[in-house]
């Protein structure tokens, strides 16, 4: 740089020193903004319909200003079936894309460039499956498959306990996602190859602690498993590799903290448990999906607000700053999201981001007595239940614990919003409000096209009846082979892609190996010791349960793929307190198990809970088994994401009540179940 001759003191005008001055401030604001830190990646979380209608969402949203790719699947996907299995009636396209095979993928990536893109993928049970038809594409396109970047969820174990979408028993389940990171550590060096996500633990009903506790001993079952899988020299590097996806709620400041609590906690638990010396590879790296639980649909236009404020609780600390972030819609508490709103949640990420001068500071919070109190708090709390779970044999022998802890804590969540101890605007207080312009005309939601189904089906059999038959038995025999021998299989299940093996097919032979599993519910039959202010509604059961000459039975399903039961747990919760004789066997249920075990247990009340969106399909072949087996006047409640348009059509196919986010008193449910049986005793 060439030095400037200033001149000597006296020989300047005010204007002179004026301009100096400016100049000076003008540079040194130019070194301030080289400083800037680089934005956290620009996600949204899509998929719908179809592979074709799904790229062209991500082709748009990337022309917006998305910066990296979050890939939704659908159901059927999700849990290992093809689209014409009897399971994934109802459910192809509806909470994300249909994948069956490499055409989908191809389909799904089509005019964007992998190896310049960095993809999150959320899926659990087939996630070496979608991970193998990933890289087929890729190599398709030419990519150099070492320098794809991205991120597979890749995590079973939450999917125990909380969001349902597993296929194999807990052991072969963790062999799995370590299989994964194994190949991915030889083959794709840049690919996060296991994301911990207590993302659905805080939507289960997880205390920041638990949420803490349960992601981190998720971690370490998983390291300890990986360790020898992949030579001692690398294991650092894999260590590095990890990745969370965590939850953000309203509480923002101790959200927060909770984030700073994880941060010092891998920081701590990888330098003294795995000895790894690299401050980098020790890094708490992790993405960001902001509270969808507290999402509300009455007055829905609040959630704008509520998620800016969880998004604050992940970007304003530095030092615990999410890689990534996606937002949900404002109005996903209504239904699926449209374009326009996913845009305006990319809108307010790239107003934080680029607008503020918040990415120009280092930590705001450090030295600050209160916040790190609150963190040593929250870590004290959480080592004494990574402890107890340690002592229990770690995170995968502790499933029915962590499953009933969950249980009872959301059962806490919502005694509290019942009793006005916790606030929510516009559901227990200030309920009044003007009627919102954003849900006029389409009713503020995105529908999908019911044909978009049959027109999969069409797709996949046209898939089966093309590709080289030989081929893709000999590679679901190889894949048979070294699942059955304890081997990796990655690089069969990525031959098995390029074959046209479809994703019920590579599922199937899963299915065969390790059997199936039936997760525990965390409803025990035993009432819990908390009935405090249900003594009315338990004397109105008792009185009913004598007139019927037996305990009131209520029976209560999941039909359908859908595996968000926390609604579910929570009226069986409730109703087992309040006095009922309940049965729920947990998710993934077809409508003809439901009413043969209606039939079986004599119920008086049959119910039922989809957030998927395929409630109209499934309730309809629901109650047309209900006339044919003689239980046409057992009344039928459902609950769930449910648009006012398909409860009309729901009450006229003979259903008695429908229930949505809004009905959130719980209490009132009971009493109308129990008026439901014997309408005289509602009277009484």
């Amino acid at each position: 740089m060439r030095l400037l001759k200033l001149p000597r003191r006296g020989e300047l005008t005010a204007h002179q020193c004026f301009c100096i001055w400016d100049s000076v401030e003008r540079l040194l604001r130019g070194l301030e903004m080289a400083e800037k830190d680089k934005p956290w990646l620009f996600r949204t979380y899509a998929g719908h319909s179809t592979a074709e209608k799904s790229n062209a969402l991500y082709r748009g949203n990337l022309a917006k200003g998305q910066t990296g790719l979050s890939v939704a699947f659908d159901l059927p996907t999700q849990t290992g079936y093809d689209s014409d299995h009897v399971l994934a009636r109802g459910e192809v396209g509806k909470v994300g894309v249909p994948i069956c095979h490499l055409g989908d993928m191809r389909l799904l990536f089509d005019q964007i460039p992998l190896e310049q893109m960095n993809t999150s993928m959320t899926i659990n049970a087939t996630a070496p499956w979608l991970l193998s038809l990933y890289i087929a594409v890729a190599e398709e396109q030419g990519a150099d498959v070492t320098k794809l970047q991205g991120t597979v969820q890749n995590d079973i174990i939450k999917e125990y306990l909380s969001r349902g979408t597993y296929i194999c028993p807990p052991k072969p389940s963790l062999r799995m996602i370590t299989d994964v990171a194994a190949y991915t550590a030889k083959h794709l060096p840049k690919w996060n190859p296991m994301n911990v996500c207590s993302y659905h633990l805080q939507e289960a009903g997880a205390t920041p602690q638990q949420e803490l506790a349960y992601a981190l001993a998720t971690g370490i079952a998983v390291l300890d498993d990986l360790k020898g899988k992949v030579p001692a020299g690398d294991f650092p590097a894999m260590v590095g590799r990890i990745s969370f996806f965590v939850n953000a709620g309203i509480r923002f400041v101790t959200e927060m903290c909770k984030m700073r609590a994880f941060t010092e906690l891998w920081d701590e638990i990888t330098a003294t448990r795995y000895g790894i010396e690299e401050p980098k590879y020790r890094r708490f790296r992790y993405g960001v999906q902001v509270n969808s639980l507290g999402l509300t649909e009455q007055q829905p236009e609040n959630n704008v607000y509520r998620i800016l404020l969880e998004m604050l609780a992940v970007t304003l600390s530095k030092n615990a700053r999410a890689r990534a972030v996606q937002l949900p819609a404002w109005n996903e508490a209504l239904g699926l999201p449209r374009p326009w709103d996913q845009q305006w949640s990319l809108r307010m990420q790239q107003i934080v981001a680029y607008e503020t001068d918040l990415l120009e500071y280092g930590d705001l919070f450090d030295g600050n007595p209160v916040i790190a109190a609150r963190v040593e708090e929250l870590k004290a709390g959480a080592r004494d239940e990574l402890k107890l779970l340690d002592e229990m044999g770690g995170a995968i022998a502790a499933i029915d614990y962590m499953k009933s802890r969950l249980v009872e804590s959301n059962a806490e969540r919502f005694n509290r919003i019942e009793s006005n101890e916790t606030v929510v605007v516009g559901v227990n207080r200030w309920e009044q409000g003007e009627p919102s312009p954003l849900t006029a005309g389409d009713g503020g939601i995105m529908t999908v096209d019911p044909e978009v189904e049959q027109d999969q089906i069409a797709r996949l059999n046209e898939w089966r009846e093309t590709r080289d038959e030989g081929a893709a038995r000999a590679a679901l025999a190889a894949l048979r082979e070294v699942a059955r021998n304890g081997g990796n299989i990655m690089p069969p299940s990525v031959e098995a892609a390029r074959a046209g093996v479809t994703t019920g097919e590579w599922a199937g032979v899963m299915r065969e190996i390790h059997g199936e599993y039936r997760g525990p519910t965390g409803v025990s039959a035993s009432p819990s010791n908390r009935t405090e202010g249900l003594e009315e509604i338990r004397e109105a059961v008792d009185a009913v349960s004598t007139r019927l000459g037996r305990r009131l039975k209520f029976v209560v399903g999941k039909p359908g793929l859908d595996g968000h039961s926390n609604g579910a747990e929570q009226i069986a919760f409730r109703a087992r307190d309040c006095g009922m004789d309940i049965t729920y066997e947990g998710i993934r249920l077809t409508p003809e198990q439901i009413v043969t075990r209606a039939l079986e247990e004599e119920a008086h009340v049959v119910g039922l809970s989809i957030l998927s969106g395929s409630h109209l399909p499934l309730i309809e072949e629901l109650m047309e088994r209900m006339r044919e087996a003689g239980l046409g006047h057992i009344p039928v409640i459902a609950g769930g994401i449910i648009p006012e348009e398909d409860a009309k059509r729901l009450l006229a196919m003979g259903v008695a009540r429908v229930y949505t986010p809004k009905d959130f008193q719980l209490n009132r449910i009971m009493m109308d179940i129990v008026a439901l049986v014997e309408p005289g005793a509602a009277a009484a």
